[in-house]
């Protein structure tokens, strides 16, 4: 109702649009966020690894700052031809990084054999592709070993589908109410890299997102999750495994809450904004003043496109950990 309809899904509302569309959870999310930021970010590891993180490149290229592990996280293409993800991989092999990942994104066509029957003859030519010195992960998983870093390994797992969002070709697509991964990612995962965000993270308010992947990872909780695909999502958020966190996703998947009326009656959604209020809070002194040391996996949606500009707008994402 206050939403620009001829906006698309993945661009973003405004501030005002998303207050006045859904009051209680306009404010559960700025409190959240507020809150989550105030928080003490995970240290480092002795021997800190400097991981790069990029997504979304859909075909161009920029300026990448240097690293011992680069992480792609899909959309290498527009278009999704073998020639256009080989130039691409062509690109990501020139850079300087030790080790390089990549997983593909619904516009790398030619990387899902159901996707791949929707392009041109004339582009299935050549009929595969050299990944050089990179490693590419569908649905798999490689160990890396770090010896300049104390020989420090990690243990990376990568996949590419996402919730439908788009017309039928795109690909690694699964129907939103489908399961794609429950017992998916293995248990001894350091890193996850995924094209899709988990639902409510990084992500919009229409929620793009997977919850089943959400759920996965509350159940894997590695150190670092990788992402892309949704543009807006750009950024980075430490995810605190705590009742705060719990009742914020909680108060996000409530229904009925668009609507100013709705949004601000719904008494099931202010009472997750009351839980995060005195979870947060507590989480924050046990952080700040007691010193204590909670859980966590960094989030980082590596979204190099801005928006739905079509540019590289956004920087790379460096974590140590």
């Amino acid at each position: 109702m206050f939403f620009n309809s001829s906006r698309s899904i993945f661009d973003p509302p405004t501030l005002l649009e998303s207050f006045l569309e859904a009051p209680a959870r306009f404010i559960l999310r700025l409190l959240y966020h507020i809150l989550n930021s105030l928080r003490v970010r995970p240290k480092p590891a002795s021997h800190p690894i400097r991981v790069v993180c990029i997504s979304d490149i859909h075909s161009k290229t920029k300026e990448i700052p240097d690293g011992d592990l680069l992480i792609v996280a899909g959309d290498l293409t527009d278009d999704g031809t073998p020639k256009d993800i080989q130039t691409a991989i062509e690109w990501i092999n020139s850079l300087p990084h030790k080790h390089k990942i990549a997983i593909a994104g619904n516009h790398d066509y030619w990387l899902d054999p159901r996707a791949r029957e929707h392009l041109k003859a004339v582009d299935l030519s050549p009929d595969h592709v050299d990944w050089r010195d990179i490693h590419y992960l569908q649905h798999s998983a490689i160990t890396l070993t770090f010896p300049s870093h104390g020989d420090r390994q990690l243990r990376v797992y990568g996949a590419p589908q996402i919730p439908k969002c788009g017309p039928d070709h795109f690909a690694f697509q699964y129907a939103r109410d489908h399961d794609a991964w429950t017992d998916t990612i293995p248990a001894d995962t350091d890193i996850l890299v995924t094209h899709t965000p988990p639902k409510y993270h990084l992500d919009l308010p229409v929620a793009l997102g997977c919850q089943h992947l959400l759920q996965e990872i509350w159940k894997r909780r590695p150190q670092l999750h990788v992402f892309g695909h949704v543009h807006a999502g750009y950024g980075s958020r430490v995810l605190h495994w705590d009742e705060a966190q719990r009742a914020y996703e909680v108060g996000m998947s409530q229904r009925r809450t668009r609507g100013f009326i709705r949004g601000t009656l719904n008494i099931r959604l202010w009472i997750c904004v009351a839980q995060v209020a005195v979870y947060g809070v507590l989480g924050l002194l046990w952080d700040r003043i007691w010193g204590g040391k909670a859980e966590s996996c960094q989030l980082i949606n590596a979204s190099l496109t801005y928006n739905s500009t079509g540019k590289l707008g956004n920087s790379a994402q460096i974590v140590m950990i």
